[in-house]
């Protein structure tokens, strides 16, 4: 068989980078078709910024995959340069033998996503076998390099990427998810161990691990994408652009630092960003959605934003400043409406709203079932109402006498639009003598029973729901997610109606927000 066919019966039909199973939700293969939208999308920017030129046609450009798993982004890049560059290099196998010694490069997760990579990329897991379609390598691994790296632990962590040393302390035989690229204090001093100390990388281009099992409890977990991003930017390339969840736009676990550096760098050039997750990633659960971006060294200016709506709907990309505002507003069409109510400059919502366990009672705390003169303090527990002693209030007990508003600390169907925002029972009245467990937060402590309802009524609108939904990208509901929300005082009975002609929204506007805010009746 000739080096032509044997390098184009690698592509079989169907791709069986399409029918693999997931690792896990958050070691996530990325499918053909979406790694290739990115690569289309890192195309056009090439061309932008080199006169039309193409990438694919040039044979000085190097890629690095620093968390290659399937080895998709690899195999991609390579059929395209495969192309790209037959007029330069017209000999077939002196061009595949260009391509992947000298341009393609990948750094394995573990010990079988690193073969896995070498199969997809070399059709071989020993990139020197003779079923390589490489034919100039004298080792195994190619520049598909994978070593098993211990965690640094610090007491009961990692101190690099904050796996829970109880979980990931594992003997030798097994896998530990110790990623070596996030794993130093020096990537460049790594890189040029592992590739060669002249190795300089002009596209970085991945799908990273997005989380691990932390040293907070056995339903914890730390996120570590945005390390594989900053390790990037350390090194200095052209081009970086990688797969994360959309979680960072807003919150997430230690990412304000991240998001701070993301929204305030003019070099993201590209965000295009899937609401929801299975339009990404079928048969995968990536709560709050998914995205791409795309940072370019050589750009300076405001990013262009594209959303994907349910079914994979494209809206048009908007160029937009994302200085803006402290988090990343998803939908183009929002902007307009916070741009009105921000410019009344009224105090916000989220001051009022109590931290996670009010009153310190966990999620699991259930009193007496009924009232004694010793339990009389009514606690408003997950399904049911029980009784607890005024000893038993751990924090904030100056609130048991005052009127309250609680709203439910979860709300389910945060991805199915419209949303509810709230729970069936939505936000309710606490009178004195009442406390709640950690189910539920303290929306707000008031004066009296009038005012307690007159805030709930507010509340409930599709405006006030619309502005918490531009923060609330998972199902909590917690203090920030308030901070859009004007504090407005309960001398006026607040009705969507109201509230439209006071911030001058337009009918457009109105129908936007009712496609994303969903009409309820709420049982209080």
């Amino acid at each position: 068989m000739s080096s032509q066919a044997s390098f184009s019966l690698r592509r079989r039909n169907p791709d069986v980078l399409t029918c693999i199973a997931n690792l896990s939700n958050d070691e996530v293969f990325t499918p053909p078709e979406f790694a290739n939208r990115m690569l289309d999308t890192l195309a056009e920017a090439w061309a932008a910024n080199h006169d039309g030129a193409d990438i694919w046609a040039d044979p000085a450009v190097t890629f690095l995959d620093p968390c290659t798993k399937s080895g998709v982004f690899l195999r991609e890049i390579t059929q395209r340069l495969t192309r790209g560059l037959e007029e330069k290099i017209p000999d077939l196998q002196t061009r595949v033998d260009h391509i992947l010694t000298k341009q393609v490069f990948g750094i394995g997760i573990t010990q079988l996503t690193s073969l896995l990579a070498r199969r997809s990329l070399y059709c071989s897991k020993h990139a020197d076998g003779p079923h390589s379609i490489a034919k100039a390598f004298g080792n195994e691994a190619g520049n598909v390099w994978f070593k098993r790296t211990r965690h640094s632990w610090e007491k009961d962590s990692c101190k690099y990427c904050g796996a829970g040393r109880d979980v990931f302390d594992r003997g030798a035989g097994q896998e530990n998810h110790a990623y070596r690229f996030i794993h130093t204090d020096n990537i460049r001093g790594e890189i040029a161990k592992i590739f060669g100390s002249n190795m300089q990388f002009d596209v970085i281009i991945g799908n990273p691990p997005y989380q691990l099992a932390d040293a907070s409890g056995s339903a914890s977990a730390s996120p570590i994408y945005h390390k594989f991003i900053e390790q990037a930017l350390a090194l200095d390339p052209r081009f970086l652009t990688m797969v994360t969840p959309s979680r960072w736009f807003v919150g997430g676990k230690g990412l304000d630092d991240f998001r701070t550096r993301m929204l305030t760098d003019t070099r993201l050039r590209t965000i295009i960003d899937y609401i929801v997750d299975k339009d990404a990633f079928p048969g995968i659960n990536v709560n709050g959605g998914v995205n791409y971006f795309l940072w370019d060294k050589e750009y300076e200016g405001n990013c262009s934003i594209t959303t994907i709506e349910r079914g994979g709907i494209a809206t048009p990309p908007v160029l937009r400043s994302l200085r803006e505002f402290d988090v990343f507003i998803r939908r183009n069409e929002a902007v307009s409406i916070l741009r009105k109510v921000r410019k009344k400059s009224e105090p916000t919502f989220e001051l009022k709203v109590s931290p996670r366990k009010p009153f310190g009672l966990p999620t699991n705390f259930f009193g007496t079932e009924s009232a004694s003169k010793s339990k009389n303090i009514k606690v408003h527990c997950s399904g049911k109402a029980t009784w607890a002693s005024r000893s038993e209030i751990l924090s904030k007990a100056e609130w048991i006498d005052e009127w309250k508003v609680l709203i439910g600390r979860a709300t389910d169907g945060n991805e199915t639009y419209p949303l509810p925002i709230w729970d069936q029972r939505g936000p309710f009245v606490a009178g004195p003598g009442e406390a709640c467990s950690e189910t539920y937060l303290v929306a707000a402590v008031v004066p009296s029973e009038a005012h307690a309802k007159r805030l709930i009524k507010y509340m409930n609108t599709m405006f006030f729901r619309f502005l918490v939904s531009l923060r609330k990208i998972t199902q909590d509901n917690k203090a920030e997610v308030f901070a859009f929300v004007p504090d407005l005082t309960m001398e006026t009975d607040w009705t969507d109606e109201v509230l439209r002609a006071r911030y001058d929204i337009t009918q457009d506007q109105v129908t936007f927000m009712g496609s994303l805010i969903r009409k309820m009746e709420f049982t209080g």
